[in-house]
């Protein structure tokens, strides 16, 4: 898998997407992730990519001439199963998109920034909007390092335990059940003993239970 992060302020990556399970999965070959400098593509002799929003609005916009020049390049040189904006009005990223695209061959994601991106470049270059809930934040950066921390940390190979993945909260529609560990007990506070009495059938069914019960408790509306 390849995947193909372009950004204004690329600095803001570097420490996410090369530490922990993505650095290792990088280095197993697993992923190649590679981040673009979008001033790298401009004509601008101060590098600049933003300019005035027309129509008298607000803030600045990310304009359409760098972001075309090297989508078009990146293109040029591979297809890709998707270009994303990362965008507060996208579809809400979750699980099951991050499970879909794990089983992908190259991802490009274009992080927003400044007051947004020029309309026609989401009409006419991107394939798929992301947002990662009710929230504006700065730039797109954190949250494409968001997706492709969730993404990648389920390619085979990524975690020394592979079904650890599959007892993630939200790979069933539940939330995960508490989990504990050394010493058993801690200033009288003691671990459940079911957990303890290596009965391996009762510990999946409590820990099924108490998904469940967090679930209905937490965010009930995952059960409807």
């Amino acid at each position: 898998m390849r995947i193909d992060i372009i950004s204004a302020v690329p600095e803001l990556l570097y420490s996410p997407l090369n530490h922990s399970i993505l650095k290792r999965a990088q280095d197993k070959g697993l992923v190649e992730i590679v981040v673009h400098n979008l001033r790298d593509y401009s004509t601008d002799k101060h590098r600049r990519v933003d300019d005035y929003a027309y129509g008298f609005g607000a803030g600045m916009v990310l304009q359409i001439e760098p972001v075309d020049r090297i989508i078009s390049q990146l293109k040029s040189e591979r297809s890709y199963d998707e270009i994303i904006y990362t965008s507060p009005d996208g579809d809400v990223f979750d699980q099951p998109m991050a499970n879909r695209y794990s089983m992908a061959g190259n991802l490009l994601i274009l992080c927003g920034h400044y007051k947004g991106i020029d309309h026609r470049i989401r009409e006419h270059l991107i394939t798929k909007e992301i947002s990662i809930g009710n929230v504006v934040l700065t730039g797109g950066e954190i949250p494409a390092a968001m997706m492709t921390d969730a993404i990648v940390r389920l390619l085979p190979g990524a975690m020394s335990d592979e079904t650890s993945a599959l007892s993630d909260s939200f790979q069933d529609n539940l939330l995960a059940p508490p989990v504990y560990t050394r010493p058993a007990e801690y200033k009288g506070w003691k671990v459940p003993a079911i957990l303890l009495s290596g009965h391996q059938a009762k510990v999946e069914e409590w820990n099924h239970e108490q998904a469940v019960e967090r679930t209905k408790r937490l965010r009930p509306e995952m059960l409807k």
